[in-house]
Order: structure tokens, then C-alpha cells, then sequence
């Protein structure tokens, strides 16, 4: 079994990398977080892998991160979600926001992930909720509820600019944690410049 490679990235495509090493070409399927951040072709890489084997196939999936590696591990452990669909609900919501709503049972928010329905959303909930990474955990309190509601309104306006969801959820939170809660205004410009990076 490949738990980890590191390589150059020969190839990066949506949902997929070659990373070379050695001299050895490996197909990954990645979300599309680690797309994002896995830099461009000629890059060295490091990946945590999970080896999925059928009776037909052999597949690998990568992330940049052990958080995502258990989610996605836990997440195909669920009746009814395989691999592909894991990777695409990874790809649809942030690793903390998902843990979040696994646990409080966010129905709604689970199935605004493309792929996922309410059987399915209901599941999660009721077959990982307590057995999800304990590394991180939803805040809680009022920092959370102030923090939230701006959070959500410049995701919305990114959402609306036409950005993908993974993608402005990382600006909006690196715009927050950079410049802290600023009004509305100031905090989509600081997302904006987060994303022209």
C-alpha cells in the first residue's frame, strides 16, 4: 500500500496530479484544496495517500494534509459514499466547517454539497459525528457567532463574483485572520487581494 509520496509534480489537472518520482509517474486524485495549493508543474510535493484497491482498479488519492487524509478516510466508511464522492465533498466544504456540521447535524449545509442528498447528509451525521479528527474542533461562543455572520456575508459576495466555494472560503478566512474583523467592505477587499495572490 502507498501511504505517502514525494516527488516533482509532472502534471496538475482539476481533481488529479502526476507526481514523479524517481523517474516513476503516479496518477493522484486529489480535492480540490490541495489542487489549489500544491503549487504548479516542476514543484517538489508531498502527499499523504490513500490506496483505494478494487477488484478492477487500483486508485490513489492524495492530500496535502493528515486532517483531510482522516476525513476522507472516515468519509468512505459511510454506506453509500465511495472514493470519487468523498473527494467531491471534500472538494465542496472546508475540513472545519464540514467537521462542524457533522456534528451539529447541519442537514442543510450537507446537502449543498454537490453529491450529497438528505439520506446521505443524514448519515453523516449520524455515523461520524463522534468519530471525526480530534484536531479540530468548531469554535464556540459569541467570537464565533460575530465572526460567522461577516465570514458568511463575504463569502456570500464571493460566491456571487463567481469565485469557487473551497477557494473563497481560504480568502475570506485568511483576510480575517490577517486583518481581524474589520466591517463588511474592508474584509472583501482583504479577501479580494487574498485571492489576486
Amino acid at each position: 500500500m502507498i501511504a505517502y509520496l514525494r516527488g516533482r509534480l509532472l502534471d496538475k489537472q482539476v481533481n488529479r496530479v502526476v507526481v514523479d518520482v524517481e523517474g516513476v509517474g503516479y496518477e493522484v486524485h486529489v480535492p480540490l484544496s490541495t489542487f489549489y495549493d500544491v503549487g504548479e508543474p516542476g514543484a517538489e510535493v508531498a502527499l499523504r495517500v490513500h490506496t483505494h484497491v478494487r477488484e478492477d482498479a487500483l486508485a490513489l488519492f492524495g492530500f496535502l494534509t493528515t486532517l483531510e487524509l482522516q476525513l476522507f478516510e472516515r468519509l468512505i466508511s459511510v454506506n453509500g459514499i465511495g472514493p470519487k464522492l468523498a473527494l467531491a465533498v471534500l472538494s465542496g466544504i472546508e475540513p472545519r466547517e464540514l467537521i462542524a456540521a457533522i456534528r451539529r447535524g447541519d442537514v442543510a449545509r450537507l446537502t449543498g454539497i454537490p453529491g450529497i442528498g438528505k439520506k446521505t447528509a443524514e448519515r453523516l451525521g449520524l455515523e461520524l459525528k463522534d468519530r471525526l479528527p480530534a484536531g479540530l474542533l468548531p469554535e464556540t461562543g459569541a467570537q464565533v457567532a460575530g465572526e460567522s455572520s461577516l465570514r458568511q456575508d463575504v463569502l456570500s459576495a464571493l460566491l456571487n463574483l463567481g469565485y469557487h466555494r473551497p477557494l473563497a472560503e481560504r480568502a475570506v478566512d485568511g483576510a480575517i485572520k490577517s486583518a481581524g474583523e474589520e466591517g463588511f467592505e474592508r474584509t472583501l477587499k482583504n479577501a479580494l487581494r487574498e485571492l489576486a495572490k
